[in-house]
């Protein structure tokens, strides 16, 4: 059985279940095999695994249940009568505190064909937010439409170059992408040079962020600032100056913000580029190696982190050092959702207690 979701996510203890849900989610749901070992193996090695977990179970009605468990409402699930539920295999290795992903895609895929009628609408209704995970271009793109005609935010997760995304992407008001994509997509050979191609190539954006990892995450802001009013900056030489700052910060992560700049970079075919923009650097969590267990789901964590930022109106430079939070509380537990921290987590109440 294979199953997709389009969810509508609910927050614990701030959302009644009278009320309407705030974050409309569209994308694959999967199960993950996880096992931890001591060292990664070599070719033709066979060695045991110091523990291991599985996500409730191999049939998806077991991913629905556990969805609903956690306050989920997934009654617009679509689940396949034939096929098999997506699943990966993940090494958790414990030297290297690394982890290796090995994805089997569920079969069939979803089409639009199999939405019932008016279900898109349905979907939408009462949400603050759409979140598309980049999979199932074509039922994504059908809820794209729908989110920016009824004024509904979209949220984009772009890790990998998919079938689809460069449409996908035309309707993001926001992005979060892993650290090879800007270079991958735009093809700009600078890593700040890129992300400000992403932010001129996607007129509706108003940021983009790329995830780290253990080095944090950096955040393009779309500014709307009069032109003549600002300082011309080459994007290049404000990002180094940013990093060494970000390499003094110490304690609870953080955001360390340029001003607001007239950003220049000049193509490779000479042509100069501007753009009003802030550039932010968050710094991640320093967890200690004894707390360590798994970054398994780190970055989905940190994109929960940031779609609850942008339902609530959270401040952009404390959104960063939220996710942050989230992220390394989820890499002290096994698997993508065993260590994802509750509402009422000491460590969020700095944050959620101004909301």
């Amino acid at each position: 059985m294979e199953s997709y979701i389009m969810d509508d996510s609910v927050v614990e203890e701030q959302t009644s279940a009278s009320e309407k849900p705030i974050v409309a989610g569209c994308g694959g749901v999967y199960m993950d095999y996880l096992a931890t070992v001591a060292r990664f193996p070599q070719p033709d090695e066979k060695i045991r695994s110091i523990d291991s977990k599985v996500s409730n179970d191999a049939f998806g009605k077991l991913v629905i249940e556990e969805l609903n468990g956690d306050g989920v409402d997934t009654s617009f699930m679509v689940v396949s009568d034939i096929g098999t539920t997506p699943f990966t295999y993940v090494i958790v290795d414990r030297e290297k505190n690394t982890r290796t992903c090995i994805n089997s895609p569920g079969y069939p895929p979803l089409s639009p064909q199999e939405l019932p009628d008016g279900i898109v609408t349905k979907i939408l209704d009462g949400a603050k937010l759409l979140y598309l995970d980049g999979r199932l271009a074509d039922t994504a793109l059908l809820l794209a439409e729908e989110a920016k005609r009824k004024r509904i935010p979209i949220l984009i997760d772009a890790e990998p170059k998919r079938a689809g995304l460069d449409e996908l992407l035309q309707f993001a008001d926001y992005v979060v992408c892993s650290a090879e994509f800007p270079q991958v997509w735009t093809g700009f050979p600078t890593f700040p040079g890129a992300l400000t191609q992403i932010a001129i190539k996607l007129p509706n954006l108003k940021f983009v962020i790329v995830t780290l990892g253990a080095s944090g995450c950096v955040m393009l802001e779309r500014m709307s600032h009069c032109l003549s009013d600002l300082e011309l900056f080459d994007v290049n030489t404000e990002y180094e100056l940013l990093l060494k700052r970000s390499f003094q910060a110490t304690g609870e992560p953080t955001a360390i913000s340029s001003e607001v700049r007239l950003f220049k970079q000049t193509a490779s075919n000479g042509e100069t580029v501007e753009f009003p923009g802030r550039l932010v650097i968050g710094t991640a969590e320093k967890i200690p190696p004894s707390e360590l267990v798994d970054t398994t789901g780190a970055g989905d964590a940190f994109i929960a982190a940031v779609l609850y930022s942008l339902c609530t109106q959270m401040n952009l430079e404390k959104m960063l050092a939220f996710g942050a939070i989230v992220a390394g509380a989820n890499c002290r537990a096994l698997g993508a959702r065993g260590g994802l921290p509750y509402y009422h987590d000491s460590k969020l109440i700095s944050f959620l207690d101004a909301l």
